[in-house]
């Protein structure tokens, strides 16, 4: 994302996600309109960079008129497009909040400050996500040094191997010598974020230390998010696999995942996660099979007004994105995976079990 707020033609450019990744291409966006279609259609994804865009397109929609009736068809405007990704919601409260208590001929500059601002604390929340997540790739490092066959226990929050269930015997089957093997899904890496992503924060920051690391990568289905994943991780030089998303819990239960992190579009007071369709799966059968399973998501992804899962609004897609033609099609976007299952949120603040939020109450 990058901003040009200079002159009256004020604008901001992103990177065409849909294009990706058979070709990088970027996309400016000048107006309401061009921000509405960019979240809409997924030009851009992600839950922070959608509030980063969201921020923006407040500002691009008060160049002509920045007064209270106008402001508040912009954000209800913005507020309709995505209703999962709470990063989106809570960046327009922002804004309004920010820019109803001021005289109209500030609003405009006033608005371009505030978006820029949260682009700035995207990038230094996700950096010091990667930096908390950096420990729990580092001692499943160090224990695999000691042991190819050893399961890091401190700091690591996982259920014991059930019988016959594969467990850890094979950790080490697919990557010689002391890789340490993290599964994600979807894209929560810097595609997804103004900068270092969320659940890839914690790998570029092991790769940037010198941990040999390798990333298990679902295609995400419908939309293939998983394959925007192996683009920027092949850009970043990270080892890493595609895999079709039903091979998830074969690996899982083979042994052959130490650890997995994936990211967040709305997290509940209690813990449960809203994330893309398929990250409940990968929950059970992590815990079936005793492997960590970690959620990373900045501090604006939690909801504390919404009390549980079951309140998480789910976004139904179109159905034309199954390609089946006429056939009845289901679609939702996202599923709910429940706090009990999640080893703990990793944020800018640090490590939390997922029923333990509340410290991070504003």
């Amino acid at each position: 994302m990058i901003e040009d707020a200079s002159g009256h033609n004020a604008s901001v450019l992103i990177l065409d996600q849909t294009r990706l990744p058979r070709e990088a291409v970027m996309l400016r966006l000048a107006s309401l309109e061009d921000a509405v279609q960019a979240i809409r259609v997924m030009q851009v994804r992600g839950a922070p960079l959608i509030g980063a865009t969201a921020a923006y397109g407040v500002a691009l929609g008060l160049a002509d008129d920045a007064g209270d009736a106008r402001l508040a068809y912009v954000i209800e405007t913005l507020a309709a497009t995505r209703p999962t990704a709470v990063n989106l919601h809570w960046a327009l409260a922002r804004m309004r909040r920010v820019l109803q208590e001021l005289a109209l001929a500030t609003r405009r500059e006033a608005a371009w400050n505030e978006a820029r601002a949260i682009a700035n604390e995207d990038k230094e929340a996700n950096a010091a996500i990667g930096q908390h997540g950096l420990p729990l790739i580092a001692r499943i490092r160090n224990a695999t040094a000691r042991s190819n066959h050893s399961l890091p226990q401190e700091g690591l929050t996982s259920s014991p191997s059930p019988p016959g269930g594969g467990g850890r015997e094979g950790v080490r089957a697919y990557c010689d010598g002391d890789v340490v093997n993290v599964m994600t899904h979807c894209n929560a890496g810097r595609l997804a974020t103004v900068e270092h992503g969320t659940a890839l924060a914690p790998v570029y920051a092991a790769h940037a230390a010198g941990i040999p690391v390798h990333v298990w990568v679902s295609e995400t289905r419908p939309r293939n998010q998983g394959l925007l994943t192996a683009w920027e991780l092949a850009e970043a030089g990270v080892p890493h696999t595609l895999i079709a998303d039903n091979a998830a819990g074969l690996l899982l239960m083979q042994g052959k995942v130490d650890l997995v992190i994936v990211g967040a579009d709305r997290i509940a007071a209690n813990g449960d996660t809203a994330n893309k369709i398929g990250t409940y799966l990968k929950a059970l059968a992590a815990r079936a099979h005793g492997v960590p399973f970690y959620v990373a998501a900045p501090l604006s992804t939690i909801d504390f007004a919404c009390a549980s899962g079951a309140q998480i609004p789910i976004e139904e897609r179109a159905a034309d994105e199954l390609g089946a033609g006429e056939v009845p099609v289901a679609n939702p976007a996202f599923d709910v995976t429940p706090a009990a299952l999640i080893g703990g949120i990793i944020s800018e603040r640090g490590i939390a079990a997922a029923d333990a939020l509340a410290q991070w109450r504003p």
